[in-house]
């Protein structure tokens, strides 16, 4: 087997960007890989009422070799963020600096930190020094935003976008269970 160690990043205004990850993420596993996916601003308060695991989080626990942690608030950013969602941020970065930077996993997957930049809940540059923790054969996975990002591009070995052409939430149509959760 090849040595791991690239940076991939999927961004773009199109739906497809975690769902491209979660693929890598079967396809690790079905090559008995480790694998940590760590999920920023994804309601990170899993004993609410209104908390439902994603249906590929379901699944994908049940797998040896699978580590999983989601960071966020209940409530979305609009505007500027507020305390919480920024120490919810910031604890996502940290875990991610350890998951990283220790070599325990030949795949981490870092889902929506681009959108974290995006809204102001990290810099560009905290995205780049996790880029640059990162033990040298470990797989790194950046998704997230509309944005372009040119220094993190840079540094990254694959970057595709994933455009939006038509989407069912232009019609109205939302979220659908065992579709997009």
């Amino acid at each position: 087997m090849k040595k791991l160690g690239l940076v991939q990043v999927y961004w773009g205004n199109g739906k497809g960007k975690t769902t491209a990850a979660l693929g890598l993420i079967a396809r690790a596993l079905g090559r008995n890989l480790t694998v940590c996916l760590i999920q920023f601003m994804k309601s990170g308060i899993e004993n609410n009422a209104d908390f439902e695991e994603p249906g590929e989080i379901k699944i994908l626990k049940k797998i040896d070799g699978f580590s999983y942690k989601r960071f966020g608030t209940k409530k979305w950013v609009i505007g500027k963020p507020d305390s919480e969602h920024i120490k919810e941020a910031k604890k996502a970065v940290e875990f991610t600096l350890d998951a990283i930077s220790l070599g325990k996993f030949n795949l981490v997957i870092v889902d929506e930190i681009l959108y974290a930049i995006q809204l102001g809940l990290i810099s560009e540059e905290k995205v780049i020094e996790i880029i640059d923790a990162k033990a040298k054969e470990t797989e790194l996975v950046l998704t997230g935003s509309h944005k372009a990002y040119p220094k993190i591009f840079e540094k990254a070995d694959m970057v595709s976008e994933v455009r939006k052409v038509k989407h069912p939430f232009d019609k109205g149509i939302m979220a659908r269970k065992g579709i997009e959760y």
